[in-house]
């Protein structure tokens, strides 16, 4: 698999997601790891981030066209006379050079220190302080760190507040971000300016499917169904019905179409239905007909289809996200760090499409995050120039995000699918970080108290206003 066609090759090395400063792990967007998503309407807004994992919108397109340009000229390298630089997260990014493309990583972090005469210091700040610690911070005027990595969910706030520069106030028209973004790219913007930047990554969010249980049970292929262009909602239920079976006829299935938890496939659906929960305008997105027709399929799907496993009793649980672990369901609207390891083989293809939507989107990108330079950092665009030669490590992948790609999938075909149809088709998603945002409790009254969803619509458009209005 190593020996990749050029053409798919080519489409790798455009697919630009973020990935961790000065490492080569992917902790984009792609709807990571680590921060699970509340599963309690009353704490969603302020806690956990869900995967889907998760790089990008609008997205994760690296191609911003309202790049500034403050100097023509390369910058000199500057003596910043023995500063530490500061680079938080919530995990250490320090190169620990035990790999190959790590021990890189660690001989130009060296290289930079000594070029600009400064100590480069990785701050792990535990995720649950993260936020109000970097709000405090800038507030104060003494940012926490000089560069931060932020979700795009919870940098509403500090963006309204003016504590988040904008690119334009430090880079220049020679960086790499405002040209060819061999190493560093622009992230999507968000409350219409660009303020993020990361490098280059993969990220696999979509259908994944048992691919062994399909052929057991002589179930059409997805990604024939894709290429021919008949993968939609309608498609996907059809296939579902077709993979809930009851081989032993007790009365209750014993394989199943469909895995996940339902505020997860409601927004991966929205997604490609052309609908948000709140859109990128700061306006209520769940009254749109778009996503009432989303709700109205995913009601469908939950509770009157029957082809949903729900492992644990609750629907709108986190803890279903693995139940296509299990072997026993079909497919899963899931996340490529979810589903590796598995006993299986897993195949993979975008979410179906949605008959208002117009095949932009495949995902709901709830994970979405980058870098920012905060309000108060001194010397930004030399801070920012560090970050960017710290990028500049060759890789020792024949196409990005090989070693992922080659780790979790034995088939080509599902390598193609991902880099060339998935990667960079998430829609950024921002309801969780709108404080109070009912957009869970809207989820717990269609699926779990079986309310109507133009009642439920209705019944909490006043109080995600208010939260809006909060916000603004």
């Amino acid at each position: 698999m190593k020996n990749m066609k050029a053409l798919t090759i080519l489409l790798a090395a455009t697919m630009l997601t973020l990935t961790a400063c000065g490492s080569s792990s992917n902790n984009s967007g792609g709807n990571t790891a680590g921060n699970q998503p509340a599963n309690n309407a009353s704490t969603n807004a302020t806690t956990g981030n869900d995967a889907a994992a998760n790089n990008a919108t609008t997205g994760n397109d690296a191609s911003g066209n309202n790049a500034a340009a403050t100097n023509d000229a390369a910058p000199a390298p500057v003596d910043l006379g023995g500063r530490e630089i500061h680079i938080s997260a919530w995990w250490d990014g320090t190169p620990k050079g035990d790999t190959a493309d790590s021990k890189k990583s660690l001989d130009k972090l060296h290289e930079v220190e000594k070029k600009y005469n400064v100590k480069i210091k990785y701050d792990n700040i535990p995720f649950d302080k993260y936020m109000d610690k970097f709000t405090t911070a800038a507030l104060s005027g003494t940012p926490m760190a000089d560069i931060s990595i932020l979700e795009f969910k919870r940098a509403l706030a500090p963006i309204k507040q003016g504590l988040i520069l904008p690119l334009s106030e430090y880079t220049q028209a020679t960086s790499d971000i405002n040209n060819e973004q061999e190493h560093t790219v622009k992230l999507p913007q968000l409350l219409g300016d660009e303020y993020f930047f990361g490098g280059k990554g993969v990220s696999t969010v979509g259908m994944f499917y048992n691919r062994d249980l399909f052929k057991k049970l002589g179930l059409p292929d997805p990604q024939e169904l894709y290429a021919n262009g008949e993968w939609n909602w309608d498609k996907f239920l059809e296939v579902a019905k077709q993979a809930t079976t009851d081989t032993n006829n007790d009365g209750k299935p014993d394989t199943w179409g469909f895995s996940d938890w339902a505020p997860g496939a409601a927004r991966d659906f929205g997604a490609t239905n052309g609908a948000l929960f709140v859109n990128d305008d700061l306006t209520v997105g769940f009254t749109d007909p778009k996503m009432i027709e989303t709700l109205e399929f995913i009601n469908r799907l939950y509770n009157k289809e029957n082809v949903v496993k729900v492992k644990k009793g609750d629907k709108n649980s986190w803890d279903e996200t693995s139940t296509f672990k299990d072997g026993d369901v079909a497919m899963s609207s899931n996340f490529d760090w979810n589903v590796g390891g598995l006993p299986f083989e897993v195949g993979v293809v975008p979410n179906p499409q949605g008959p208002s939507g117009d095949g932009k989107y495949t995902y709901a990108n709830t994970a979405q995050n980058g870098w920012v330079i905060p309000k108060g950092v001194k010397d930004p665009q030399t801070v920012y120039q560090i970050y960017e030669e710290l990028q500049d490590v060759p890789s020792t992948e024949e196409y990005l995000g090989q070693n992922g790609l080659e780790a979790l999938f034995k088939n080509q075909a599902d390598i193609d699918m991902a880099l060339q149809h998935i990667n960079n088709t998430g829609r950024i998603s921002l309801e969780e970080g709108v404080a109070d945002y009912p957009w869970f409790s809207v989820l717990d009254d269609i699926i779990k108290k079986n309310q109507s969803v133009t009642a439920t619509v209705e019944k909490y458009k006043a109080p995600a206003q208010a939260a809006l209005d909060k916000l603004k």
